[in-house]
Order: structure tokens, then sequence, then C-alpha cells
């Protein structure tokens, strides 16, 4: 056993070293892969030293894939690889060569392999072309080791090659040369007797030379082609020179002015910044990029095809003329053709670099994300197909034909409950999407609250939903009302509001859109409508400009972290639900009072809400039934010992008046709003042993329960799954200090 190797002797032994002086002389530029050459170099010498000791190896992969323009070197370094590794060199076209030939360099390798102790390297040329026959052939030969693969593309391999290769191949990026690099490699193609024109007498002009390296645009095959033709079609003077100025140079790279490989796909970066540039609104550049494309012989369909995606994708509905404009100018260009054709490219390309600009229809993708990682939800009962089972399982009951509404549109549930409040789309700030964004966001805002309101109900308060009617409220009642609310409080921009009970959401969105100068700080019920609120407003313009705190009043303004905090607006809606005397509340709202404070509230007055009886008919069940009914609910409705009914308009007001209130707006407004009575809820008003009495458990004291069954029964079969006109009435009211 060898105890001790001479790696200085082994590395001169193995000729690596003239390799990869003839490497850094003959090879220009791409310095990354030098390096990596002489760490394999390095790391294979170790390797054959741990072997010669009998200690544990393992061979480097050697598995390449090189990209980059034409001309970057790619076959000339796997080559240099070959040599410097003292390998066997095959290589092979991904497009030409198939299966067969596969096969053939497999057996060729396995043989040098068996007789040689020689490793292969099998350069595959273009190798983004292979299909999957080719890569079921070669892949097992990869794994094992039989060849080292060394693949070139001129495309992005994280994209176009097979993810097999990929994953097995260290990726290098030939970067193309730049122009002196370029010149270097002129001037060795000159000196050089074995390789180039060393035996002749040549003389290159520098601006000739500068021309050719700017021209061949970092394709070194380009710039020693045209050097050639301008050597073979040029004779020599009197003194046997062979003189190439700026003319020869011209006439010699012509056809090359241009790099643009577009049968090998490598114009992605050339289209690349034509997009970026109509994105980023310089039409000079799109232009200059485009008649690049042009002049280099790309399809126009081609270029047509990308700004149609453009239209959508980056104009959008900031202006949804845009995807016309272009896919008139496509259908103008192949009526007309070329060369006018390029009138059409230029208009589209000049329409969109100067339009709006919007990405909102990446909301789709948000969408296709929620749907790809999130569980899956039923679809809402009113929204399914009731035209095929609709009788056995109620399938489309209460749904709201919006056509039937004003503006075309009502408030209901579109999006699946474990979804209710997600936003995908945001509308633009450019051009015509601008205009759409406040009626998309009140319109939010009105589904949001009322989703908000089922919620509270599905969730143990069924048995109010008789005292205290929210659930259903359509997009009409919650646009009146709103808009009522803020008109009495008159905020102005530059005011500091609280939103009192903002767990809906229907007033923040508002209050946030009037108040553009300030933060609007809002009081929701609990950490769910805070997260909810906080994600509903997540991107949109006026994200961070609203801070919320789950109600405490106790706390006082602290509840924000701010121990001074004061507001010169306070607004609520329904604030007042459920308190048995409302009166007191505004003693603690008193510390959050500035200067010039104004209070405004709307408030359903639960004492003139929608009476039950009032729902159905009174000629269609018994007369002395019903008059019965009519009786037990105004006694329910006079009960001292329900909180929630326990007070009315008229002492409210007084009470404020007494406490040194004093009552700017003062006013009652009765609505009617159609409203579907699922069975569900219609069932929960006689539920038996909740927290608080239901509505059949008070009624059921003043008429028993015979009665009560037969109200329960007509209820249902007139009222139930059904959408009915709902009553309420609305008290809106501002009030300030009277010594303010």
């Amino acid at each position: 056993m060898t105890s001790s190797v001479d790696l200085a002797s082994a590395y001169a032994d193995s000729g690596v070293a003239e390799v990869l002086d003839q490497l850094d002389r003959e090879l220009i530029g791409l310095a990354p892969v030098k390096t990596r050459i002489r760490e394999i170099a390095a790391l294979l010498l170790v390797d054959k030293a741990r072997q010669q000791l009998e200690l544990p190896s393992t061979a480097p992969s050697l598995h390449m894939s090189f990209t980059g323009h034409p001309g970057t070197g790619k076959t000339t370094l796997a080559r240099i690889i070959a040599n410097t590794t003292r390998s066997h060199f095959l290589s092979i076209n991904a497009v030409l060569a198939g299966i067969p030939a596969i096969r053939e360099c497999i057996e060729s390798a396995k043989r040098f392999r068996s007789e040689q102790q020689r490793k292969t390297i099998l350069f595959v040329d273009e190798v983004h072309r292979f299909n999957k026959a080719q890569q079921d052939a070669l892949l097992p030969h990869v794994e094992n080791g039989t060849v080292v693969l060394i693949g070139a593309t001129t495309e992005n391999p994280y994209f176009e090659v097979i993810k097999a290769l990929v994953s097995r191949s260290r990726i290098f990026q030939l970067r193309s040369l730049d122009s002196q690099d370029l010149e270097n490699i002129l001037e060795m193609a000159i000196g050089d007797p074995e390789r180039g024109f060393g035996t002749m007498k040549i003389q290159l002009d520098e601006q000739a030379k500068g021309h050719l390296a700017r021209v061949a645009s970092g394709d070194a095959r380009a710039a020693l082609n045209a050097l050639e033709l301008a050597v073979q079609t040029t004779d020599v003077d009197k003194q046997g020179v062979l003189r190439i100025n700026l003319e020869i140079a011209e006439e010699s790279i012509q056809q090359r002015a241009v790099l643009y490989d577009k049968d090998g796909d490598a114009h992605f970066d050339t289209i690349s910044a034509f997009i970026k540039s109509m994105r980023g609104s310089d039409p000079d550049a799109a232009l200059y990029w485009m008649a690049k494309m042009v002049q280099a012989g790309e399809d126009p369909r081609f270029l047509f095809r990308r700004m149609i995606i453009f239209a959508s994708e980056d104009v959008g509905l900031a202006d949804p003329g845009a995807l016309g404009v272009v896919t008139s100018a496509a259908e103008a260009f192949d009526y007309v053709g070329m060369p006018e054709g390029r009138f059409h490219l230029a208009q589209a390309c000049l329409y969109l670099s100067t339009a709006p600009k919007s990405n909102s229809a990446f909301a789709f993708f948000d969408a296709l994300k929620t749907v790809e990682t999130e569980a899956e939800d039923e679809v809402p009962n009113p929204l399914k197909d009731g035209n095929r089972d609709g009788a056995d399982f109620g399938h489309g009951q209460g749904y709201l034909y919006p056509h039937a509404f004003r503006d075309h549109w009502v408030a209901q549930q579109y999006l699946p409950g474990s979804l209710q409040g997600r936003v995908f789309y945001q509308p633009g700030d450019q051009g015509y999407e601008d205009g759409l964004r406040e009626d998309v966001a009140r319109k939010r805002e009105a589904q949001l609250a009322s989703f908000f309101a089922a919620s509270n109900e599905s969730q143990g308060l069924e048995g109010d939903y008789w005292e205290n009617r929210t659930l259903g409220d359509s997009g009409e009642l919650h646009a009146a009302v709103r808009e009522r609310l803020i008109r009495m409080a008159e905020p102005e921009k530059n005011h500091l509001c609280l939103v009192l009970n903002g767990g809906d959401g229907l007033l923040l969105g508002e209050m946030l859109r009037k108040v553009s100068d300030e933060t609007v700080y809002g009081l929701v019920e609990n950490v769910n409508q805070k997260q909810v609120l906080e994600n509903f407003h997540q991107g949109s313009r006026e994200t961070g400009r609203m801070i919320l705190a789950v109600s405490d009043l106790e706390k006082g303004p602290s509840v924000f972290g701010v121990p001074d905090l004061r507001f010169e607006r306070m607004i609520g809606r329904n604030y007042l639900q459920g308190i048995a005397q409302p009166w007191g509340t505004f003693e603690k709202l008193e510390e959050f009072l500035g200067e010039h404070s104004r209070i405004a509230l709307a408030e359903t007055v639960p004492s003139k809400a929608q009476r039950i009886s009032g729902l159905i008919e009174e000629r269609t069940i018994d007369a002395e039934l019903y008059q019965a009914w009519e009786e037990a609910e105004t006694m329910l409705y006079d009960d001292p010992s329900n909180p929630k009914l326990a007070w009315n308009d008229e002492e409210l007001k007084k009470r404020l008046e007494e406490s040194n209130w004093h009552v700017r707006s003062w006013q009652l407004q009765n609505f009617e709003t159609p409203t579907r009575i699922s069975l569900e809820h219609l069932n929960s008003w006689f539920r038996e042993g909740g927290t608080s009495p239901s509505y059949g458990e008070r009624l059921q004291q003043n008429i028993g329960s015979e009665k009560l069954n037969a109200i329960h029964q007509a209820l249902r079969s007139q009222v139930g799954n059904r959408v009915v006109p709902w009553k309420s009435c609305w008290l809106f009211f501002c009030i300030s200090r009277s010594s303010k």
C-alpha cells in the first residue's frame, strides 16, 4: 500500500498544466468557466491520489449545461474539458441524432471505458430539443456514469431543457463577448499560422476591426466568418499586403448587422427588452427593439401575439380598448402584409407603450393559487343550479336576481363561506380602471357587511333574528344607510375619525376614502374580525391608513396604544344594538371626544322592527289564531324584561338631552328590504333551550303550545325559503356636547 503521493509530480506528469496554459492563451473571456475547468482538473488529480492510497474516493460529477448566444464558445469549451480530463469526446445534435445514434454513442463509451479506462464526454448540441424518447434512451447511462453529459443550448435551460437533465448538471451561462474580446480574437486569428491567417500579410485597420467587433454583437463565430470573407474577397496590393479597411469590413459583415437567431429561439432577450420597454411606457425603446426584430426577419405575427398578451397582462382594464386596438391591427396586417404592415405593427406598439398600465389581471393567479392550496368549499346553495334538482334538494333557492334591484345589483353571497372577505382583484389607479375603484370597493364592503351579519346569526344568535334584523339587508339598504350617515357626520379629509363598530367593514372603507389625509381608527368585536378586515384592505390604495383594535371602551383611547387620542368624528352603524340602556354608553365615549367632536349613528329601532305576523296574509289562517298572535306579539314587544326591546327613540333622545348632549340631527326612516327567510333561520325562531328565550318561547307564554305550533307551520308553508319584504325602522342622529 502506498503511504504517500507526490501531488506536484503527479500534476507535472498529467500534462494538465500545458492544457490549462493553452486554455488561457486561446480562449478569450469566460473566466467562471476557466475556473471550473481548473477545479475539475484539481479534483480529478486528488481523486486519483486517493485511489493510490486506497482511500474512499468519489469522482466529481462532470455533467454540465452551457447556455449562451451562438458563437460564445460552447463547443470549444466541451472539447477543452475533454482534453483536460483525458476523456474520449463524442458530439451529436439533438435535432439530428435519433435513438440509433444515441445507442451507438453509448456502445462506443462502453468500449473506451472497458479497453482504455477512459471516460467519454458526450456533447449534445441544442440539448433543449431532446424529445421524450431520446431522453429515455440516454438518461440511464448518464445516471450510471457511462457518459459524462455536456449539453449546449441557446435557451434558458431552467425553462427549456428537460428537468431530469438540468437536475444532474451544473449550469454555466456563457455571456456574449464584449467588443474588446472580439478585437483580441480577430488579432489572434490574423497572427495564428496554424488555425488562422498567420502565413499571410494582413493589415486590419483599426476602424475595420472595431466595426467587425461591434456589429458581431458578442458572436465570435460571426466576427471570424466576416474576417474570413474579407480575406477571401480582397486582393493583395503591390507590396503583397492584404489590407482590410472599413468599407471592406462593412461589406463582409452586412448580413450580421443584427444579432438575432430566431431559428434557435435566442430572440428571448430582445423580445423581453421589447415587452419591458412597453411596460415602462417608453415608446422609443419599444420601437427600437421591435425594429431590431423586424430587421432580423422575426415573424410579425409572433410580435402581434406578444402584444395581444401584453394588452391584457399589462394594460388590462386601465384601457379595455387596448385589446381591440391590437387585435384590429393584427387583422389589418393579415390583409395588407409586408412592408406596409409595419405601420400596423408600429401603431399597436405605440398604443400599448403610451396606454395607462394595470396588471390587475394577475388576480386570476391569486385565485388559482387559492384553489390549488386551500380546502375546497361547497358552492353556496343560492348559486347552485336549480333546474336539475332544485325540487328535491332546494338548490338555487334564495337566489336574488340582480336585475330585479336598483342598479341591477344586490348584496348576496357569491364566494364560498370560508373565503368571504377574500380579495383577489384590486382595481388599478390608471385610466378606466381608476373609475371602478370606489364602486367595486363599496359593493365589496356591502357584501362583507351582509356576510358578517349572516355569520353572527349562524353562530348562535338565531333567536335574536326577529328582534334585530340585519341578515339579508340588500346592497340598496346598505348604500342608503351609509350615504346618509356620512352626510350627517360631515367628515373632512383631515379629520381624525373613529368607526365605533367597524367589524362589518361597511363604514371603514368609506371613511378611508373621505378622510384622505388622516388615519382612520376602528373598533371591532373580536380578533377574527380584525384579521378579516386587515386582509380585506391589504393591497388597496388605503393600506397603512387603518388602525383597528378589539372594542374595549373601559380602556378609552389607550385601546389603540395612544392615551391622549381624540377624534373629531365618531361614526357607527347599529352600535347600540343589544344594549338595554344605551344612553349610558355615551358617557364612556366622552374620553374620545376632541374639539368640535360629533358622534353620528344609524340605529335600527328594535321596538319598531318587522313583526313576524306581518309576513303572512291574515286571510290565510284562522282569524281567531291571527288575532291571538298579534296580541301576543304586542305584549312581547312591550315586555320590559327584554333588554333588547327596552328602549325606543323617544326615550333615547330625552336621556341624551338630559345628559347635556346637543342633538344636531334626529330622524326616523323606514325601509323595506327583500329578504330570504331560510327554513333553518325560521326554525331557529322557535328553538328551545337557548341562552336567551327565543321568539317562540316568548310567544308561547301568552298563547300556549298548540297555537304556537299552528303559527310555526303557517310560517314554514308560506314564508320558509322564500323572499319576503322585510320592514325596518332606522334612527339617524348626530350629537355633540352642548359646551363644545
